[in-house]
């Protein structure tokens, strides 16, 4: 994790300087703002990966002599299949088409939404994958 704070750091440095330029070059508020923020998130992301780096053990991304086997192994657990997406989509089209054609749309998507959300977080409480 060493290698991605430092080039999370770097990142913000080059927006840094990117921002500064484009502050005094567009005088344009919204685009300078953008490019702080843009900041702001890099040096988090880099600090929070640099201070976590120091407190786990060396990864074999960490070291020059390693090899793309070192870091094989388990990655973690996927779905393997799931249509909550499906639910979670059509009920943010809607919402999203309820800003355009009325605000009665989301009488319909926020149950949508709910069922949606609902069967994402407890789909592995029931049903054949219950044991996972």
């Amino acid at each position: 994790m060493k290698v991605q704070g430092k080039m999370f750091l770097w990142l913000a440095l080059f927006i840094l300087i990117m921002a500064i330029v484009y502050g005094l070059w567009s005088k344009e508020p919204a685009g300078t703002t953008a490019l702080f923020l843009g900041f702001g998130l890099s040096v988090m992301i880099g600090y929070y990966l640099a201070f976590t780096a120091r407190r786990v053990d060396q990864l074999a991304q960490d070291n020059k002599e390693a090899d793309v086997a070192d870091e094989a192994g388990e990655v973690g657990f996927f779905a393997p299949h799931s249509w909550q997406p499906l639910s979670l989509g059509i009920g943010g089209a809607l919402a999203f088409m309820g800003v355009v054609f009325g605000w009665w749309l989301l009488y319909f998507s926020a149950p949508l939404i709910l069922i949606g959300l609902w069967g994402w977080v407890f789909e592995f409480y029931h049903g054949q994958d219950r044991t996972q």
